[in-house]
């Protein structure tokens, strides 16, 4: 089975995307559009066989999306450069890459991030083939668990009424798409009840006794591989988050991993429900 790989690769598109596509600041959606389509005619890696020709079509496509979208080219005037539209690097699929942008993330641009170029260049023909070459690949979708998405799977799914076995690599977030030789698969994560991913990172919420965070101690917290101790240092404030380096999700296709980060919240016992020993120990606390 040919996978194209899902490579961690940082590279944001530096360019001015009015340069790209040659337009100035004050174009209106039609010229940007007309420009659009001649260079993405251009430039398609089916019709264009130059070595550069997969880079330049790729990014067409990124400045044709930041300038036909409101918010990312008013972000974009905003910030003056194409690296503010495209903060957080992307993943390469095949020849192409992709960014992906994940919540949680304090960043005025949270959300944005680039798209498949070939789904952008067919959403902008209405699917049809601009010229006869051209063959928009089938495309199926699965669902998977959040384990699944930690370690990796195999699936089968059907595409165009064949049996498919998929390989799904260890890390792939939500909505990743996977390009194979004739046909790809979009994959969808079903959310965790324990973990929220950002990036290739985890966090989870923790309920720290009272106890342990007045005079210090051990909590297990949970990790996608297992219970994992932790020890809490005396006084610890509410909201306080620590890091669990290298407990994250799987970079696809390397060895390396993401980060897992506990938010402690303290877990303040109702007062009946204390033992009269734990009273106590209150009282005393509170007189000294």
């Amino acid at each position: 089975m040919n996978c194209a790989a899902l490579l961690l690769h940082k590279l944001p598109m530096k360019k001015d995307p009015y340069e790209i596509l040659g337009v100035s600041k004050n174009a209106a959606d039609k010229e940007i559009k007309i420009a659009y389509r001649k260079l993405a005619l251009q430039w398609h890696p089916d019709r264009n066989k130059s070595a550069q020709a997969t880079e330049k079509f790729k990014e067409i496509n990124e400045a044709y999306e930041i300038l036909s979208d409101p918010k990312k080219k008013e972000m974009y005037d905003q910030y003056g450069n194409a690296d503010a539209a495209n903060p957080f690097g992307g993943f390469q699929q095949g020849p192409f890459n992709f960014t992906y942008s994940y919540g949680n993330r304090q960043n005025p641009l949270e959300g944005f991030g680039f798209s498949d170029p070939f789904e952008i260049f067919e959403q902008f023909f209405g699917m049809a083939s601009p010229f006869g070459q051209y063959r928009r690949q089938p495309h199926g979708q699965v669902a998977i668990d959040f384990d699944e998405a930690f370690r990796g799977a195999e699936k089968e799914i059907v595409i165009d009424g064949k049996k498919r076995k998929v390989k799904i690599p260890a890390g792939i977030d939500d909505g990743q798409r996977i390009r194979f030789s004739d046909y790809s698969v979009t994959v969808r994560v079903r959310p965790d009840k324990t973990f929220q991913r950002s990036g290739d990172d985890l966090f989870i919420d923790v309920k720290l006794p009272l106890f342990e965070a007045i005079v210090g101690g051990t909590v297990a917290v949970p990790t996608p591989e297992g219970k994992a101790t932790i020890r809490i240092k005396q006084g610890t404030q509410p909201g306080t988050t620590l890091r669990l380096s290298g407990n994250g999700m799987p970079r696809v296709n390397s060895h390396s991993r993401g980060d897992l980060y506990m938010r402690l919240h303290i877990d303040i016992p109702k007062y009946p429900d204390l033992t009269s020993k734990q009273k106590k120990a209150l009282e005393e606390l509170k007189e000294s």
